[in-house]
């Protein structure tokens, strides 16, 4: 799987995971203990997240971080 397509995919499945349990991207920044700036750039696929920033946002999603990946 190419870095782009790794990318785009992370950004749909955290946008449609978020969107579907209603929260804004500041709640669920919050909820992750991380920035809103943060969600928007993985959002946009401006941003390269760390791995302890994906599970933190796989938690606070609460899901699996393979759930987060899945095409």
């Amino acid at each position: 799987m190419g870095n782009n397509l790794t990318r785009r995919i992370l950004a749909d499945n955290v946008r449609l995971l978020r969107t579907k349990k209603r929260f804004s991207q500041e709640a669920i920044a919050e909820k992750a203990n991380v920035g809103q700036n943060q969600i928007s750039g993985i959002e946009n696929e401006h941003s390269n997240p760390s791995l302890d920033t994906i599970i933190k946002i796989a938690n606070a999603l609460d899901v699996k971080v393979s759930d987060l990946f899945m095409e």
